[in-house]
């Protein structure tokens, strides 16, 4: 069983993506799981309520979430996304089931209302803050649409147990869902060849990262990068074995990524 991680650029080519998991699933149970954040952004513009995002003292960013600002989240990954991506790999028929992590209670996360943000050179709290963070799957849920030969297409929000639905960091909880179902390979793809030495240069890729330095290559991480090392991190704490870091923009991506054409983590 493998997790396919893909992020939610404006060049992810999905037709790509189906095209290979169409073969790629015959021999191997997958859970797919997806970002919508340019989506997200655009929608968020069009019904002027922009995305804020902070940046943590420690600069991971975050993006702040109220009412308004869960309503455009829940269009875009939940509603607009999810069910398109849905579509393309049943074109390709491909059995592909979509849910949120509110769904069944599929991703259990804790409340995180209040943020500490760095704003120049002052820390503030922000309160009432709609997030939280995956602490568990419903590993029953998942296992039962596996068994029959589904292909679980996953993305945020998630949900307390009080039934509040919180956004939630999809990479994190990539992590908490591999290490749920004893996963131990994940692939993920993104607008990139892989982790770069020098963001703004294709061609300078890291071929291999070692899983316990995984802290000396946050240097190399710029915006959304810096989350999914961060969530690598947690994958191998929980279990998971082996991390491959891929272009989504390319054909054949899925195997392009486990044959080390990106970067491998291990």
């Amino acid at each position: 069983m493998i997790i396919i991680k893909v992020g939610g650029g404006k060049n992810i080519r999905w037709d790509f993506i189906a095209q290979n998991l169409k073969i790629f699933t015959k021999k191997n149970p997958v859970v797919i799981i997806h970002g919508a954040s340019t989506l997200r952004d655009t929608i968020g513009t069009q019904m002027n309520v922009p995305t804020q995002t902070f940046v943590s003292p420690s600069g991971i960013s975050s993006v702040y979430t109220d009412k308004h600002a869960l309503d455009i989240f829940l269009m875009a990954y939940a509603g607009i996304a999810n069910k398109t991506i849905v579509a393309c790999l049943l074109q390709h028929n491909i059995p592909a089931i979509g849910l949120t992590g509110v769904d069944g209670m599929l991703w259990q996360a804790k409340a995180k209302p209040d943020l500490f943000v760095k704003i120049g050179e002052k820390t503030r709290l922000i309160r009432n803050n709609l997030t939280g963070k995956v602490e568990k799957i419903n590993t029953k849920l998942l296992l039962s649409l596996l068994k029959q030969k589904y292909v679980p297409v996953l993305t945020a929000p998630a949900i307390t147990v009080t039934g509040t639905i919180v956004n939630t960091d999809n990479d994190w909880a990539t992590a908490v869902t591999a290490g749920d179902l004893q996963i131990k390979q994940i692939v993920y793809l993104f607008e990139a060849s892989g982790l770069l030495k020098n963001f703004n240069d294709p061609s300078s890729i890291i071929s291999h990262v070692d899983k316990n330095a995984l802290q000396d290559y946050l240097l190399y991480a710029h915006g959304r990068m810096k989350k999914k090392l961060l969530g690598a991190k947690e994958a191998f704490r929980r279990g998971v074995e082996r991390i491959y870091f891929g272009d989504g923009r390319i054909e054949n991506p899925i195997d392009s990524a486990l044959s080390g054409r990106g970067t491998i983590i291990s």
